[in-house]
């Protein structure tokens, strides 16, 4: 199969190219980059007009799979991550069983070989059953496929357990992906702790319940030497701790969300359960300080954290709603219209934050375009404008509190290892 990208606008962070090229692409391998190609191909791709990149990649999503498939699973999931021009995915470990053994990691492997649109990259369990006393193990998981480790939602809450296995993680160049929050301050709230709860009459959730566990970690980590990733950060001081860590020189990582860069508590009003993620959206100041991180590069990475859910877990009182949203249909032209458009990032520092630094971060051989490496790339129409229509998702979940919103700047062609797999929104 030998495919042919003409006149597109082709921006690779990794290798500093901003340039109008062509690419192309014979037997899933990218054969040539250069100015012009006049080559016979299969397929020929008009970009005229519009973006290449290396193929995006989203280091946190949970795909439901094994256990929950009436929420999404590895083939749902990764039509939705083609649809929203991902050609990779990281695929969180709260699963059931849950991914803390080889069999669990080699399971969604092999399914995602076999129904999978994208790449899938498993991310293990940090502890045995979640349990956060017994560390499960590193080396096993790394050799099976397993590309970082996270407890996610239910954090490790010991500072010993976690000391530990940020030193047993260094022997194997492993990164601990953290969802950080002091479990007895969150206190079982439901909304970001401030005028907009007490207005709602809903228990918050203080954003220092976020800061004393990123404190705590970078903290280990400069004990330890071993890399930390901040996964889904929300508040202003935990993006000024990970600037001083940075500053420091220490191995410390974050990213953050499209809804937490967009949206803030005033969105809970209406009592919408499309607006209850964890880390809930916070206050108007904690979003300038994101903003304020993402512009300067103390934020890393963006990533979806896509949650889908059924309808009936949101389809109930607030405070009986699951956490999470999707994510993977509606983050790039959210990243386009919300950072690019006003300005808070360039289109190289966008496209670095969705390929090149979540591939180091994981460590994954993906993220640029370089001649004899696969063909993941992703084509995006910074002109075409469209409204969000959920019932066109094709994830399970459709818990989304952008539903009806216009945004611009969206995917319109998918490619990975040399196929496509989406054209003009359409999965192949």
């Amino acid at each position: 199969m030998k495919i042919l990208i003409k006149n597109g606008r082709v921006i690779d962070p990794a290798s500093k190219t901003d340039a109008l090229k062509d690419i192309f692409i014979e037997n899933g391998t990218i054969m040539s980059i250069e100015d012009t190609i006049s080559k016979e191909a299969d397929e020929v791709i008009d970009a005229s007009g519009k973006i290449v990149t290396p193929g995006l990649i989203d280091m946190h999503v949970h795909l439901r799979d094994p256990g929950y498939e009436h929420k999404e699973t590895i083939a749902s999931g990764t039509q939705a991550a083609a649809a929203g021009g991902f050609t990779a995915v990281a695929c969180m470990p709260n699963t059931n069983p849950i991914t803390d053994n080889m069999a669990v990691v080699n399971y969604i492997k092999q399914k995602a070989a076999s129904e999978g649109r994208v790449k899938v990259f498993p991310i293990a369990h940090i502890t045995k059953a979640n349990n956060n006393e017994e560390i499960t193990e590193f080396g096993d998981l790394k050799r099976v496929g397993a590309v970082a480790l996270s407890d996610d939602g239910m954090p490790v809450e010991s500072a010993e357990i976690m000391r530990r296995a940020l030193e047993y993680a260094k022997m194997f160049d492993l990164t601990i992906m953290e969802h950080c929050e002091d479990l007895s301050l969150a206190n079982e709230g439901y909304m970001h702790e401030g005028f907009v709860s007490t207005e709602l009459g809903l228990r918050g959730i203080p954003g220092a319940s976020e800061d004393v566990m990123v404190a705590r970690n970078i903290i280990l980590s400069e004990l330890t030497d071993s890399k930390m990733h901040i996964t889904h950060i929300s508040t202003a001081r935990a993006v000024e701790l990970v600037r001083r860590a940075k500053r420091k020189g220490l191995k410390v990582t974050c990213d953050v969300t499209p809804h937490h860069f967009t949206l803030i508590d005033e969105a809970v009003k209406g009592y919408s359960t499309n607006t209850k993620v964890s880390p809930p959206l916070r206050a108007k100041a904690d979003r300038e300080a994101i903003l304020e991180g993402l512009a300067d590069d103390t934020i890393d990475a963006i990533a979806t954290d896509h949650a889908p859910h059924a309808r009936e877990d949101k389809d109930v009182e607030y405070a009986y709603a699951a956490n999470g949203l999707v994510g993977l249909e509606t983050a790039v032209p959210l990243v386009y219209s919300e950072l690019v458009l006003k300005g808070i990032l360039s289109l190289e520092q966008a496209i670095s934050k969705m390929t090149i630094k979540p591939a180091e971060i994981l460590d994954i051989p993906l993220g640029s375009l370089q001649v004899g490496k696969e063909a993941d790339i992703s084509v995006i129409d910074p002109q075409k404008k469209a409204v969000v229509r959920k019932e066109n998702f094709y994830s399970k979940g459709k818990n989304t509190p952008f539903d009806g919103w216009e945004l611009t700047g969206w995917p319109v062609c998918t490619i990975v290892s040399g196929k496509i797999v989406m054209r003009d929104g359409v999965v192949i």
